[in-house]
């Protein structure tokens, strides 16, 4: 796992930590009992000295979890627990997937969820980050199909797989319409799907693609359909009056991007699946 004490020796800063916890403590929010229903997300952070995140099983490098050993690991992982350390926080990881992680913002169960792409709709009813990295929306393809552009891929005779509700399935829904869309209830699925011949490609972002490339480099090819539908991954919460939490979260974010800290942390992840920097295409930048 990648610390920020890491980064901060290559980059010749220290005491990194201490810098970002003397500035959570200054804040205009007070500490609420509680039984106080207005009581705010940073408030009952601060006051429990626990925060909430929800994370995918099939997540990587995301997310990724040890079925042997119950373990995490993954580059928001690595991200959570330093947000959690700056907030004196101890974490807690409640497994969710792609397309129920809003619902799960919404239910109270988690306090945030790092790796949503802001699209319109979620806006309606969660608020966004500032961008944690950039990332494009790409096509894995079987071996004998390779399309180009997403108007190859808006026809009736395609069929694409996604993960329903998530943003791979917005993301068809609106570029490819005429095309047969099958929306199964995980990414695995999904590939699954792809990798039996049941579709023609499956809609995923570009990181998961590389991810799942490496794993199963038999199962075709990946695809940056032109024009490029870039992206970013931010984190989501739930809405409320108090826009104290998002705001110290983004305040973090930024923080720790300049530091260097969040690109190492997504890069060394990466490498733990066989990712390199080198195998991100042109067009997608962290």
């Amino acid at each position: 796992m990648v610390t920020r004490r890491d980064v901060a020796s290559i980059v010749g800063l220290g005491a990194v930590g201490a810098a970002v916890t003397a500035g959570a403590l200054v804040s205009p929010a007070v500490a609420q009992t509680a039984a106080d229903p207005n009581e705010s997300t940073f408030a009952r952070i601060r006051r429990t000295k626990k925060m909430r995140i929800g994370a995918v099983g099939g997540g990587a490098p995301y997310y990724m979890k040890d079925l042997a050993t119950g373990q995490w690991k993954g580059f928001y992982i690595d991200i959570a627990k330093a947000l959690a350390d700056d907030m004196e926080a101890e974490l807690e990881i409640t497994e969710t997937t792609w397309g129920n992680s809003v619902l799960d913002l919404q239910s109270n169960k988690i306090d945030i969820f790092f790796g949503l792409n802001p699209t319109p709709k979620r806006a309606l009813v969660v608020d966004f980050s500032v961008p944690v990295f950039n990332n494009a929306f790409g096509i894995l393809c079987k071996k004998d199909f390779k399309p180009k552009t997403w108007a190859e891929l808006n026809s009736p005779d395609i069929k694409i797989a996604v993960d329903q509700g998530s943003s791979h399935d917005q993301v068809v829904s609106r570029l490819t319409p005429k095309a047969q869309i099958s929306r199964l209830k995980t990414a695995d699925d999904a590939t699954a799907a792809l990798q039996t011949g049941r579709v023609d490609a499956q809609c995923l972002i570009t990181m998961l693609s590389l991810t799942v490339l490496k794993k199963n480099p038999s199962l075709g090819q990946f695809v940056l359909p032109t024009p490029i539908f870039a992206t970013t991954s931010n984190a989501g919460f739930r809405r409320e009056n108090d826009k104290t939490w998002r705001d110290y979260v983004n305040t973090w974010i930024d923080f720790n991007k300049g530091l260097g800290f969040i690109r190492s942390a997504i890069l060394t992840n990466m490498e733990l699946v066989g990712v390199t920097e080198a195998d991100i295409p042109p067009g997608v930048s962290l």
